[in-house]
């Protein structure tokens, strides 16, 4: 007989999620350092962001054709991953800071893991660990040191629009990562980052139009902090590392980690962002600015130390209440009479009820599992 109840997460698979979700963030953190020196050679931002999302989905070509069932299986999923996760998020961002300072924009950008405590709690009626909770508002807190949004106080309220727009598109990056691996028909994470870079980068052709573009500088030399190196170079680490390696390993992560807790993770994109951008371009750090990156640290341990990915008990060592109807289960299933198939409804047999309250309690056992434990 199948039994549907979902394994426990063990706390190797926590580990391995959470040197994921690393990853990802110190990927996606470099991504900004990579493309100024291009945006300072001459090409725009919309075309650096096209150039990098478009790269990318080239990459993942091979990937995405050997996936190319999802396309069947979860077409929404895929499209809204693309919409939101990839063009959402850049479209809304760069239009952001046309009109808002950089910092107030991407401090706004980074209320996605608030917003997505708030959607897992309100929206999908999920426990939220305490953990998770502290650890975001500890993060948010040290972002907003960390762009010191004190020095860029004076923005119009569209511009806080778009950037309000980029952070629920966050929100959907992690959401719709969790929701592939769900469901009757679950998709291959490395489907789904795939398929929703090639989704992003077509929204993002008919938005930017590259066609129109110089793209020249790209076959001369750019500057980083006084050092001149060919401009491919950061355009390959672009493409590569900030946006093939942060995507794969971040939806990737979010299988083995909660929604919630991977988006404080995430915080530590804008610490490494900053740090880069020390290091590698020479905009040094004010102590405000080390000592928010200190509480982003702090937010995102306190988030992943929590005491499961999901908010609830630890998985691993969950005792189930209904353990007695569990037991009553496995006996009609393997105990001391051993019945199985046409004897096991044999009314002589079993009695005439006998069978019906194992297999009711056997369901409830199934049901509760498959809502209290990840079981990856």
């Amino acid at each position: 007989m199948h039994r549907s109840t979902a394994s426990p997460t063990p706390p190797s698979g926590r580990t391995l999620g959470l040197s994921l979700a690393l990853v990802s963030a110190f990927a996606f953190g470099g991504s900004g350092t990579a493309a100024k020196p291009l945006i300072e050679a001459g090409l725009s931002p919309l075309h650096v962001v096209w150039l990098r999302v478009t790269g990318a989905a080239v990459a993942l070509l091979p990937i995405a054709y050997r996936h190319r069932d999802a396309v069947l299986r979860r077409p929404g999923l895929l499209l809204g991953f693309g919409l939101l996760a990839v063009a959402g998020v850049q479209a809304c961002y760069f239009a952001a800071i046309s009109r808002i300072p950089v910092g107030v924009a991407l401090l706004i950008e980074y209320l996605g893991p608030p917003l997505l405590i708030g959607y897992v709690k309100f929206v999908q009626r999920k426990p939220i660990s305490r953990g998770a909770a502290v650890g975001a508002g500890v993060a948010v807190a040290g972002l907003a040191c960390v762009v010191e949004v004190w020095n860029g106080l004076g923005f119009d309220a569209l511009g806080v629009l778009f950037a309000l727009g980029a952070a629920c598109c966050q929100v959907g990056y992690f959401v719709l990562a969790d929701a592939g691996r769900r469901g009757e028909r679950p998709v291959d994470p490395l489907a789904v980052s795939a398929w929703g870079l090639l989704v992003g980068a077509v929204l993002l052709t008919a938005l930017t139009r590259p066609w129109q573009a110089d793209w020249s500088p790209l076959g001369g030399d750019v500057v980083m902090n006084g050092h001149t190196l060919p401009a491919f170079v950061p355009a390959l680490w672009m493409v590569l590392v900030a946006t093939v390696l942060a995507y794969l390993t971040g939806v990737i992560s979010v299988g083995h980690l909660s929604p919630p807790v991977a988006g404080v993770v995430a915080n530590l994109e804008a610490v490494v962002a900053t740090v880069l951008a020390w290091v590698l371009l020479g905009e040094h750090l004010g102590l405000p600015q080390i000592a928010g990156g200190l509480l982003v640290l702090a937010g995102a341990f306190a988030a992943q130390a929590s005491t499961s990915a999901d908010g609830s008990a630890d998985p691993a060592t969950e005792v189930p209440t209904d353990a007695p109807a569990a037991a009553a289960a496995a006996e009609v299933t393997s105990g001391a009479g051993g019945l199985a198939g046409p004897e096991r409804n044999d009314p002589e047999r079993n009695g005439l009820d006998g069978p019906r309250e194992p297999v009711a309690a056997e369901r409830g056992v199934s049901g509760r599992s498959s809502r209290t434990s990840r079981g990856d």
